[in-house]
């Protein structure tokens, strides 16, 4: 059977949008087998002795805070201070930072000063905490609120950090899951990063193309005072890829590596709360040029959130068009889809040790979260023409 001209048209057009975007995505995943591997939490040893200050922002967070609070009290001597810059919170996060000083000296809260035009919140509070920071620490470590490290986490990562020479090195964490909707949703989320960069622990050689984590973010503090601390990334929503991009565009070593043995993280609440809070600064677009930002879109729909449309219409279409043995275009299509497919669901095996489903209702959707691919996709295309105006009740104007 002779399929219609305007098949065959829509066949070769999405062949043309497919195949180059399959090719760089295996360009990427191919870098996977030689990567760095992951981070081990360590014991410190005496040269490490106060070489770190930890700086946490935090905005109403006292539902979250507690484990992070901690497990900072758990790291060891290489830990000279834990700066809690607080952005007035309602909720009663600064009385539990002061009853965890009463039991650990080394935290210290303070209030972050109004914020400035032009400057988003987290970059702000960072910022100060930065400048408030012992000058006599080697290294600035950025964490967020609902991160839980390792008590061996701050030795192992600058260990790490001092043997491979990194002047900024930032971790991709374990995520907790706990409701269906977000086992489901999430690592469909996180898939979009996985396809658009290189793999966790893969040095890669374009500033522009750096990745970076700001839940776990360590800096030679000389390298911080370099670049003014947070003020190139003050307005940027995604600060933390903001900024690890300036630096290594500074010439300065830059990695991002799998902390998911030594860093849990508890994000979002619900699938609702996932699609909304991560997704405004998912798309990445303030630290990427309007070029990068097109061409990740394009490789998100093209191989990400097209495949499961392209099989299914197949399957439905098929008594209708007839497939051939001979490899016409849609015999092609058909079969990259699939191919496409196919490393979706292996990919699950790759980040299934990113996950802590041990507590989680309706683990098992995790394993059927390639379905939610193209919903994952279209939230990266909304929140990239879209500015987030709210944040944890902090509200931004419009330019």
């Amino acid at each position: 059977m002779t399929h219609s001209p305007i098949l065959n048209y829509l066949t070769l057009f999405l062949l043309l949008i497919q195949v180059p975007a399959t090719a760089i995505l295996l360009s990427r995943l191919l870098k996977g087998p030689g990567r760095h591997p992951p981070i081990k939490p360590q014991q410190p040893t005496p040269e490490l002795l106060g070489s770190v200050s930890v700086v946490v922002p935090t905005l109403n967070e006292a539902l979250r805070i507690s484990p992070l609070l901690e497990c900072l009290s758990r790291q060891s001597y290489e830990l000279r201070e834990i700066i809690v810059v607080d952005s007035k919170s309602q909720d009663g996060t600064p009385d539990l930072v002061k009853l965890a000083q009463q039991q650990d000296p080394r935290f210290r809260l303070m209030t972050d000063d109004p914020l400035p035009p032009g400057w988003v919140g987290r970059p702000w509070a960072l910022h100060n905490g930065f400048l408030h920071s012992s000058e006599a620490s080697e290294w600035f470590l950025g964490m967020d609120a609902d991160t839980q490290p390792d008590p061996g986490l701050i030795a192992g990562l600058v260990k790490t950090a001092e043997a491979e020479k990194y002047d900024l090195v930032s971790l991709s964490p374990q995520f907790i899951l706990k409701y269906p909707g977000e086992c489901w949703l999430q690592p469909a989320l996180l898939m979009t990063l996985l396809y658009r960069f290189d793999p966790a622990g893969v040095n890669t050689k374009q500033p522009e193309r750096v990745m970076a984590n700001g839940q776990c973010f360590l800096c030679r503090r000389r390298v911080l005072a370099a670049v003014d601390g947070y003020s190139s990334a003050g307005g940027s929503f995604c600060d933390d890829v903001t900024l690890a991009r300036n630096i290594a565009a500074q010439g300065f070593k830059v990695g991002f590596l799998d902390g998911a043995k030594v860093l849990k993280v508890r994000m979002y609440e619900g699938a609702l709360e996932t699609w909304k809070e991560w997704g405004r600064s998912l798309d990445l677009k303030d630290a990427s040029s309007r070029a990068q930002l097109w061409g990740d879109l394009w490789l998100l729909f093209a191989v990400q959130g097209l495949p499961i449309f392209v099989v299914l219409s197949y399957l439905f279409l098929s008594p209708s068009f007839p497939l051939s043995h001979s490899p016409t275009p849609p015999v092609v299509l058909l079969g990259l889809n699939v191919f496409l497919l196919v490393i979706r669901f292996a990919l699950l095996l790759a980040i299934a040790p990113s996950y802590d489903r041990t507590r989680a209702n309706g683990g098992w959707l995790f394993w059927l979260s390639p379905l939610a691919d193209p919903i994952a996709v279209l939230r990266i295309f909304l929140s990239a023409f879209r500015t987030p105006r709210e944040w944890r009740g902090r509200k931004y104007n419009a330019e």
